[in-house]
């Protein structure tokens, strides 16, 4: 597991750099900017510098999943390879399972729902539920940012806090 470690710390340090790595790291689903930003700790990046980047980042593909994410489904759903139709379920139940809990409160749904810091609550799947329940534009849009915004300041505090702690100690 070491040797793993290390050698995603090489390539992100010595071939992309350290900001860019960051950055990358939080624009991959599932981990999104709760990896990027204990990442950017790690590599002792200014925690300003690390929150903005992994912003930025989570945000990157949000317009993409807006924009194309149900004529994709769709077409998967379509698809005569079964591989596409069983992404295509998928990812259409994922999404109708957190359509209750996120229709109901709309905006803040999908906001709240992005901003907290667990795997699979991201803006990826924010994104994905705000365009299944028709949620337009510049309001899913703001909805996905405030959210990312929310669970950066959570992950920064918590991983600028865990990265003091074992200096402290070390």
């Amino acid at each position: 597991m070491r040797a793993i470690i290390e050698a995603i710390k090489l390539f992100l340090t010595d071939t992309l750099g350290a900001h860019f790595g960051v950055m990358i790291c939080s624009m991959i689903p599932i981990i999104e900017l709760r990896g990027a930003i204990p990442l950017g700790a790690w590599l002792e990046m200014p925690w300003w510098q690390n929150y903005l980047l992994s912003v930025l980042g989570n945000m990157i593909p949000v317009p993409f999943i807006l924009l194309f994410i149900n004529k994709f489904i769709a077409w998967m759903s379509r698809s005569k390879i079964k591989f596409f139709n069983k992404i295509g379920t998928w990812l259409a139940e994922k999404a109708e399972k957190n359509r209750g809990k996120i229709e109901k409160y709309s905006f803040w749904g999908v906001c709240l729902f992005v901003a907290v810091p667990l795997p699979v609550t991201g803006a990826w799947t924010g994104s994905l539920v705000a365009a299944t329940i028709g949620i337009k534009g510049w309001k899913a849009f703001l909805s996905c940012l405030l959210g990312v915004m929310i669970a950066g300041v959570i992950m920064t505090l918590a991983s600028y806090g865990v990265v003091a702690a074992f200096q402290i100690f070390a």
